[in-house]
């Protein structure tokens, strides 16, 4: 999924992440918390991400608030990762700036031996957020662009839903 994120001086950002699932209300995504994402999303903790189905002519786009999830929650998916990818979690200072590969090669091999072949845990700067939603927007494109778009926008407990055109 694309997901959006905005700079505390509104400086907009937009990235490729993958989709966890959905869970208590929410759409699930992991990072670094030291990364760019994080750090937009700790100033300002909203998002909007969009689904993309090019052959299927479809979207979907959400908005809303974003949370945190708790560190059990983070925790226990670290550990249904694959092994290199936990020890790519400790080896990479996300978002930094950094001399080169060998740089990223050095720190995994560190992490690697760090680690052996026990428990990798997960570290204290990575785990995931979860974006509730405020507004869903199903999109399906239609013969001559007349696209059917329908928003479902969030009213406290209750959905209103608008046809809007294309």
């Amino acid at each position: 999924m694309a997901l959006a994120t905005a700079a505390p001086n509104g400086r907009p950002s937009v990235r490729v992440v993958l989709n966890r699932g959905i869970s208590r209300g929410g759409f699930v995504f992991y990072t670094n918390y030291n990364s760019r994402k994080a750090a937009d999303l700790s100033a300002n903790p909203r998002a909007a991400i969009v689904f993309h189905w090019p052959r299927l002519e479809r979207q979907l786009r959400v908005e809303g608030r974003v949370r945190k999830l708790t560190r059990a929650e983070s925790e226990q998916y670290f550990q249904t990762r694959p092994r290199e990818s936990r020890l790519s979690a400790w080896a990479s200072p996300q978002s930094t700036a950094i001399p080169g590969r060998s740089f990223l090669e050095n720190e995994f091999t560190h992490a690697q031996a760090r680690f052996g072949d026990g428990r990798i845990p997960c570290p204290p700067f990575w785990g995931g957020f979860r974006i509730v939603a405020e507004c869903i927007e199903f999109w399906q494109g239609q013969p001559h662009r007349l696209h059917d778009r329908v928003l479902y926008r969030r009213r406290g407990k209750t959905w209103t839903i608008l046809r809007l055109a294309p």
